[in-house]
């Protein structure tokens, strides 16, 4: 039987999956090749828009997240879990907003071709420390749905 926390549980876990591709799909295909052309990641100069996919993605599932802890508060299995999800989403975009954001957009505001690659290569890879707290909050999203359905 579909209920509404069952329904919200789901499609957060799935934001919170498509989250972890993203951070998949930048730290594997984009950033090894953006450090020597900057241009992939300059929107004005015909290269991916990050914003694009990160700020709907992300606002979906923070969205997407307090109604499901509202929904799921009086699972308390559940909540365990949502709550460590927030958690760790929590740490991830406020490193992400004093650290990684200021700097992308630095990158892709650069109109100079002298460019620091070692920055942007040491950005690159300090960016895929962000990848385990993707996962927890992923694998803890995972855990809250399949208690969900348990409790049903």
């Amino acid at each position: 039987m579909l209920s509404f926390p069952l329904i919200f549980t789901g499609l957060t876990a799935a934001l919170a999956l498509m989250s972890i591709g993203g951070g998949l799909y930048e730290f594997s295909v984009v950033d090894p090749v953006w450090p020597e052309r900057r241009d992939l990641i300059q929107p004005d100069l015909g290269g991916l828009s990050r914003r694009r996919f990160w700020i709907p993605a992300h606002t979906a599932f923070e969205i997407a997240l307090i109604v499901t802890l509202v929904a799921c508060w009086s699972i308390p299995d559940a909540r365990l879990w949502l709550i460590i999800a927030l958690a760790a989403h929590l740490v991830m975009r406020v490193w992400s907003a004093f650290d990684f954001i200021p700097k992308a957009l630095a990158f892709e505001r650069l109109t100079s071709t002298a460019m620091d690659q070692d920055a942007a290569r040491r950005w690159a890879q300090r960016s895929r420390l962000r990848l385990p707290l993707d996962l927890v909050v992923g694998l803890s999203m995972l855990l809250a749905f399949a208690t969900v359905i348990r409790s049903l």
